[in-house]
């Protein structure tokens, strides 16, 4: 199998498993940008939310949330910062649906918000085209 992901969960390579059901797991990034950096994933291959059922969406968000509340109650942090790109076109560097996860403190410093370069277009136009009637 080709998924890195979906080797973490075989345990075909290894992952610092911070929170694992029978649905989900969360693991540590290695990318050693961010202290405690953790990403989320159904155990099920999905690629993007775009292709996800809603039961593996409804289970996957349920251990964000519990993860993120752990982070919270219990391990010092005051807040979380919840990441996905779904698609190329977004970002999605991984093709197996994931939510990085990075705890959160108030004095720590990170800006994860993306940085924009300012919309192009008028936004009542775009309100026309993105609008679910």
């Amino acid at each position: 199998m080709d998924c890195v992901f979906c080797q973490i969960v075989s345990g075909e390579i290894p992952g610092m498993k911070v929170y694992e059901d029978e649905c989900t797991l969360v693991f540590m990034d290695i990318a050693k940008d961010v202290d405690g950096h953790m990403v989320a994933i159904p155990k099920k291959h999905v690629k993007s939310i775009l292709d996800c059922d809603v039961e593996t969406l409804t289970h996957l968000m349920a251990t964000v949330k519990k993860v993120s509340n752990h982070c919270v109650d219990h391990c010092g942090y005051e807040g979380v910062n919840l990441l996905n790109a779904s698609d190329e076109s977004a970002g999605q560097s991984v093709p197996h649906f994931h939510i990085h996860i990075i705890p959160r403190k108030q004095s720590d410093g990170i800006d994860a918000w993306p940085r924009f370069d300012g919309a192009k277009q008028e936004i009542g136009t775009l309100f026309q085209q993105l609008r679910m009637r």
